[in-house]
């Protein structure tokens, strides 16, 4: 049996392109492999926060050491390390600040310190922001 010129040209033109169905499983492959190399990227943002701002409160750590050993006391607050203490009887020892600026986590959120007596804890709220949840990042110290 021999095609005619028009039922050839019919057969080669459906075999010149894709069909609907090849191009949307294409696409489909295109969108599940997006949606892996999305969600690794945002894992490793995340992760590197995490541990900037776990550096970030080892840094704060040893600038209230720096101001332990020149006080002679923890900080009541944050801002004394950059401002000097409150109480005029400590304000006599205070030479310089020892931080320009105070700190805030790797998502911009203000971070928490607490005094109790000897002991001291610096926490950020971590991923959410919110503080004393399980994603909170803390550095304590005496």
């Amino acid at each position: 049996m021999t095609l005619s010129v028009s039922n050839r040209s019919r057969a080669t033109s459906r075999r010149r392109g894709f069909t609907l169905l090849e191009l949307l499983l294409v696409l489909a492959i295109l969108v599940v492999i997006a949606g892996i190399v999305t969600t690794n990227i945002s894992g490793a943002s995340t992760q590197a926060k995490v541990d900037a701002t776990k550096a970030q409160l080892s840094g704060l750590k040893s600038h209230i050491s720096m101001y332990q050993i020149r006080m002679n006391s923890l900080p009541e607050t944050l801002e004394e390390l950059k401002d000097g203490p409150s109480d005029a009887a400590k304000q006599a020892k205070w030479v310089a600040p020892i931080i320009t600026e105070i700190p805030t986590d790797a998502w911009e959120n203000q971070l928490d310190y607490s005094v109790n007596g000897n002991t001291y804890t610096i926490r950020s709220g971590g991923i959410d922001g919110q503080m004393n949840t399980d994603d909170d990042l803390t550095e304590e110290g005496q």
